[in-house]
């Protein structure tokens, strides 16, 4: 029965005066939005360990609501998908949709695109012919096969098959990429360049198409006049955008640049009204609304802090809400029961061979022309064979036109799925990026110092950066570790981008291959941005000094494998991690928290890690407020060692002596020594307790260490400390009652810029004293703990230093015992000792 949707009304009355809300438009939309974003959130999750983009979970949970699945049950249908909800369905998704091809068109930089060279122009090229000419054949055949699809005029027929098998989605594509953890590789690069000049080439072909299809009846009784007024209008509408508001659109940008304030809300509500008005236009010349949202996302410039603004503001809204309205508006019209007999599946499968061997052969063979390794030509064939959004846009405006059937819509719906799906797991069996096998010789910091003078070692350091908060810290870490006299700095500088699912982590891939340091673009103009750049610019300008600065954008959860692989390619002896909080001020208001998530990228590390790592804890270290970044010998950095015994203690040792060797840094070591005369019965039996939380107990390493040459190392390394720095570095004995008074008293006196600590996972019985305390950043360790924790008053930054070694590799949270518990359990238990003088002390598990 058909309904007057002019009799529709918006809300009901409720369920108690006898109205049913699925009979209103409203409460209708509310339910199909839940059970739409509900689906394409659970298939997303299924699909996850597949590392399949969002994209596909949305098609797929779209395809599945409509009549595909869902929608044959014919009650199902009536409820919750009846035919007069879908305009009102539809007009929600394409205001989503028309916010998102405005931020397709804030994602494309035509700069970069017009940088890119004429290699990645080829491959776009060839990427989109081969697949163009192939669809005109595939568009004859479907013609004499498929019934009723003759009706359709053969020229519009023939574009639109040619644009649906020819173009690949920039957006996914740089979401596989980034998956894969290609974004930053010469591949990646290539196939974001190409990608990029494939999207406008689609959007000057989809315009064509639109032109050319008219209303869709044939053509017959139309004019090919129509046609032409039709392009030559959209091409002056772009000229008149590029010409007209982009320079207006440069000018609102600077008045929200951080040279002002704020931004003001005016410019951002003109700019989301611009959207509007721009779809408006090019829907009123007869071209789709989307590709005026297009076009003037493009005339916003790029990188400054009105994107950052405008790109906060609509991004989570448009693409985690309104964006799986379409794809499910597209699946409802998706009725894959239309392909029936082996004649219709036989059409389905020429189709997807005909658009894969299309992309990939004429990627392939232009991409071995400009001599691209063979396996990296082939994965870049099938990365350009992706499809997604706009392939899903084409096919929609194909069938509103009415050029595309409901069983050519459902093959080539189903040809998109299949090339994006197959394209993740293809890449992954095709390209593995080549390891490094050269030895990885020095993965700490006493390697180096054993390597003859003759070696010439280089000192390799992993800065890690969350964003411009931790370039001071570093600049001043780094600058105090710099030997000036034979030894070689390489310090490679990394910025760690957590990979969402929003478009901005991609944005960040473009600046970096602008200047390597994508967060400085945020403050181009300030002095964040001069400072730092200059700081980093003195260094690669420094004698014996090189910088490299790379970016790395992952998942949270993986983002460790990230930082270890470069470790360990790189050979680095040394990985500087950020804390997840910084201090701003003594006081504890200001602190500042990136996330726990950052904390597990930290924990993580330090359990892979191949080589030392160090843990740096900013309060305010190297200030810019206080002296100016990169090489400076006239202020004094203070620097204090604590010093308990153990390998990560003699780790720190090390540092300071590199340190020492600074003539802007005064290193003081402070040893803490036992009371002399302790019996037996004061020792400390640390016992393996795996039950307990590793986020609230201190982990110890479960190695067998022979506790006497250890001892004798720590001596010897002291020893041969003061020997060789005697008169340049004051060394101190404590002999404290109470570890943490002492400890704290360091901390809290502002004698000193910058504490070194060793994380301690084999510890002397000083620290083992503390093995039960309540941890509140048990990663650190106990002492590194103490000095990091809340409400203590300390105002010295740390930097908490774990060495390399394998065979501490296995820690283990602990339980402290008495010497006579232990004796008493010794049969039935395994336990550790950190006492010298412990009975128990080879048993360590």
């Amino acid at each position: 029965m058909g309904v007057n949707i002019t009799s529709i009304k918006t809300s009901s009355n409720g369920i108690w005066q006898g109205d049913n809300p699925l009979d209103y438009a409203f409460p209708l939309l509310i339910l199909q939005t839940t059970l739409i974003l509900v689906l394409s959130r659970f298939l997303a999750f299924l699909l996850k360990p597949l590392r399949q983009p969002k994209v596909i979970a949305e098609i797929v949970g779209g395809v599945l609501l409509g009549p595909s699945a869902f929608g044959r049950n014919d009650q199902y249908s009536n409820k919750i998908f009846p035919k007069w909800s879908t305009p009102i369905l539809e007009s929600v998704a394409s205001i989503g949709l028309l916010f998102f091809l405005f931020l397709v068109g804030l994602e494309l930089d035509l700069t970069s695109i017009r940088r890119s060279g004429k290699r990645a122009f080829g491959i776009a090229v060839a990427g989109i012919s081969l697949p163009f000419v192939s669809g005109i054949g595939v568009a004859i055949v479907l013609r004499k096969t498929v019934d009723g699809a003759e009706q359709v005029g053969f020229g519009q027929f023939v574009v639109f098959m040619g644009v649906a098998l020819s173009i690949t989605a920039f957006p996914v594509l740089a979401r596989i990429l980034a998956e894969l953890k290609l974004l930053t590789t010469q591949l990646g690069e290539t196939a974001m360049a190409a990608a990029a000049f494939n999207d406008v080439a689609a959007w000057i072909l989809l315009a064509l198409a639109v032109a050319l299809a008219g209303d869709g009846e044939g053509g017959a009784g139309k004019s090919p006049l129509i046609s032409i007024w039709v392009l030559l209008s959209g091409l002056g509408f772009v000229v008149f955008m590029f010409l007209v508001i982009q320079p207006a659109m440069k000018w609102v940008a600077r008045q929200c640049s951080s040279e002002h304030e704020a931004v003001d809300e005016f410019y951002i509500c003109l700019t989301l009204a611009g959207v509007m008005v721009s779809g408006f236009v090019t829907d009123f010349i007869g071209i789709h609304s989307i590709f005026g949202a297009f076009v003037f996302g493009l005339t916003i410039p790029k990188g400054g802090d009105f994107t950052d603004r405008l790109m906060e503001r609509i991004e989570d809204f448009v693409s985690g809400l309104l964006l799986p309205l379409y794809f499910a508006s597209s699946g409802l019209k998706t009725d894959v029961t239309k392909i029936k007999g082996g004649k219709a599946w036989g059409l389905l499968v020429l189709v997807i061979t005909t658009a894969c061997a299309g992309k990939i052969i004429g990627t392939f063979a232009v991409a071995m022309m400009v001599k691209i390794p063979a396996r990296e030509a082939l994965a870049l064939g099938v990365l350009m064979n992706t499809k997604g959004l706009v392939e899903l846009i084409v096919l929609n405006i194909g069938k509103e036109k009415k050029v595309l059937n409901d069983e050519i819509f459902a093959i080539l719906v189903l040809m998109a799925l299949f090339t994006t799906f197959m394209t993740t797991p293809t890449v992954m069996a095709i390209y593995k990026p080549a390891r490094r096998t050269a030895t990885h010789k020095h993965r700490k910091l006493g390697d180096l110092s054993a390597a003859s003078d003759d070696a010439k070692d280089e000192l390799r350091i992993l800065a890690c950066l969350h964003g411009p908060g931790n370039v001071p810290s570093l600049i001043t870490l780094i600058e105090s570790t710099r030997s000036t006299k034979n030894s070689l700095l390489k310090l490679f500088v990394m910025h760690l981008v957590e990979l969402t699912e929003r478009s901005s982590s991609i944005i960040m891939v473009q600046r970096v291959r602008k200047n390597g340091f994508p967060f400085f673009n945020r403050f181009r103009r300030g002095q964040w941005h001069d400072r730092v750049a200059g700081a980093f610019h003195a260094y690669s300008q420094l004698g014996r000094v090189s910088v490299q600065p790379t970016t790395e954008i992952s998942p949270l959860s993986t983002m460790h494998e990230d930082i270890c692989h470069v470790a360990e390619d790189k050979r680095v002896a040394m990985i500087i991690l950020p804390f997840h909080k910084q201090w701003r001020g003594v006081d504890e208001e200001s602190v500042e928290n990136v996330g726990h998530g950052w904390r597990g990228v930290n924990q993580r590390v330090l359990k892979n890690a191949p080589c030392s790592v160090g843990v740096l804890v900013d309060r305010g270290f190297g200030n810019f407020g206080a002296q100016s970044p990169g090489p400076n010998t006239n202020v004094t950095q203070r620097v204090c060692i604590i010093f308990f015994g153990g390998p990560d203690d003699r780790e720190a040792l090390e540092l300071g002596g590199r340190m020492a060797e600074h003539p802007a840094v005064k290193v003081t070591v402070v040893r803490f020594v036992e009371k002399e005369g302790l019996s037996e019965s004061d020792s400390v039996v640390l016992q393996p307790s795996p039950n307990k939380s590793t986020e609230v107990s201190y982990s110890f390493s479960t190695a067998k260490m022979n506790r006497q040459k250890e001892k004798e190392l720590d001596d010897t390394s002291m020893v041969e400390f003061k020997s060789k720095w005697d008169g340049t570095v004051e060394c101190k004995e404590n002999v404290a009652s109470n570890i943490v008074e002492g400890v704290l008293s360091i901390g809290c006196s502002g004698e000193y810029d910058l504490i070194v600590v060793g994380k301690g996972r084999f510890p002397s019985k000083m620290v083992a004293e503390l093995a039960e305390r309540q941890a509140e950043h048990a990663e650190l360790g106990p002492i590194g703990d103490i000095l990091t924790s809340s409400r203590q008053g300390v105002i010295s930054s740390v930097l908490v230093i774990q060495r390399h070694d394998v065979v501490h590799a296995e820690e283990l949270p602990v339980s402290k015992v008495t010497h006579t518990q232990h004796h008493k359990f010794a049969a039935d238990h395994e336990s550790f000792s950190p006492n010298s003088r412990s009975e128990v002390s080879e048993n360590i598990v």
